[in-house]
């Protein structure tokens, strides 16, 4: 194999790529990119960790046709350190392949691409197309709640299904057991029989880095109970889905949550940072006093002392306390695009539900704290 690529093009393709090759593999293959040149001039990159597959196509000019794999952040590093502007040489045989650019000289190993793995999709019965933008409302504002614990290997991940009402729509909901995070979207044309499924946690970060730069194209996705591929200008995600059952979330969202508390989510979330600063980072218990037209932020910890901050805001019902894990709030409001937000409470052992107002397409629900 033997080919030239401007630096830029290799650079910025290897970026994309080399994020789903683990730092630390047991099978030694699954370190390396596959690198497969074909006579039309087409370069194609493809990594995998067995879950989650790149693959992406560049123009690039190709002497002589074949594919290798090697090591895809050493190639990554080389690509980033050579000069601007530079054509990188690459020219694979006998195990080895070298990587030339200006004065620069490299030689890595190799290993035969009949070793690559790669992940059979099977079919994929459900296909749709979707505007980039709604790709990203769905993944920024219900990501913060995935979940981390592995135990749990149904939360891992953004849960997707659509309804037949009279309205169709497409819900996509995560949630760690602490906060949920739900959004609300029209139906794409095509999804009407799409199974319940479970996008992974590491194939939303993968997608959300891709979807920065593709613009304001329209993203096609093709589905099966057990696979997803999502297909960009010159990308092609495909990733396994979590095999699990997602909890029946609907139970969680109140709907009698009586009191209303209207206020601004900026300053409301400057307010709790900044109690939260001697918080214990264990709890991280921040206090919240409601009083007409008046809220109380406070933290007491048993190591640092207090603090208290009060905010302005529209309340009207009974005063009443209530506990917030300070991380959690204020990653939900960080999510709030407007000037206000409404928190609709209950009282201090019960589920808070908050929202920009009931016409928007994402809703939170946070579980109060002790304090």
């Amino acid at each position: 194999m033997r080919a030239t690529i401007e630096r830029a093009t290799l650079l910025k393709s290897l970026s994309h790529v080399q994020s789903v090759v683990e730092r630390r593999n047991t099978i030694p293959i699954l370190s390396n990119v596959l690198i497969e040149a074909s006579e039309g001039g087409k370069i194609k990159l493809t990594a995998t960790d067995l879950d989650l597959q790149v693959v992406e196509t560049f123009a690039a000019d190709v002497e002589t046709p074949g594919a290798t794999t090697v090591s895809a952040h050493t190639l990554f590093e080389i690509a980033r350190k050579l000069p601007e502007g530079s054509q990188v040489q690459l020219h694979a045989a006998d195990g080895r392949m070298a990587v030339n650019a200006g004065r620069a000289r490299f030689s890595l190993a190799t290993l035969p691409r009949e070793d690559f793995p790669t992940i059979a999709e099977g079919e994929l019965p459900t296909s749709f197309e979707i505007p980039a933008s709604s790709l990203i409302q769905i993944i920024d504002k219900t990501r913060f709640a995935i979940s981390t614990e592995e135990t749990r290997y149904y939360l891992n991940g953004i849960f997707l299904h659509v309804t037949d009402d009279a309205d169709p729509v497409l819900k996509a909901a995560a949630t760690d057991g602490h906060r949920l995070a739900r959004v609300t979207l029209p139906r794409p044309a095509g999804a009407e029989n799409m199974p319940d499924i479970i996008v992974p946690r590491k194939c939303v970060a993968e997608i959300r880095k891709l979807l920065d730069e593709s613009g304001g194209n329209v993203i096609q996705i093709d589905l099966s109970a057990s696979k997803i591929r999502f297909t960009f200008d010159s990308v092609i995600l495909t990733s396994k889905l979590i095999d699990g059952t997602f909890p029946d979330y609907s139970r969680v969202i109140p709907t009698a949550n009586d009191k209303l508390l209207r206020i601004d989510p900026k300053a409301f979330s400057q307010g709790v940072d900044r109690v939260a600063t001697i918080a214990t980072e264990k709890t991280r218990a921040v206090k919240m006093a409601l009083d007409k037209d008046k809220i109380t932020l406070s933290v007491t910890s048993p190591e640092n002392g207090t603090a208290a901050e009060e905010v302005s805001g529209q309340y009207s019902s009974d005063s009443f306390e209530i506990g917030f894990n300070a991380r959690y709030l204020m990653d939900i409001l960080g999510e709030i695009e407007g000037d206000i937000v409404e928190l609709h409470l209950a009282d201090a052992s019960a589920p808070t539900l908050i929202r920009e107002n009931d016409k928007s397409a994402a809703l939170y629900v946070l579980m109060p704290m002790r304090v």
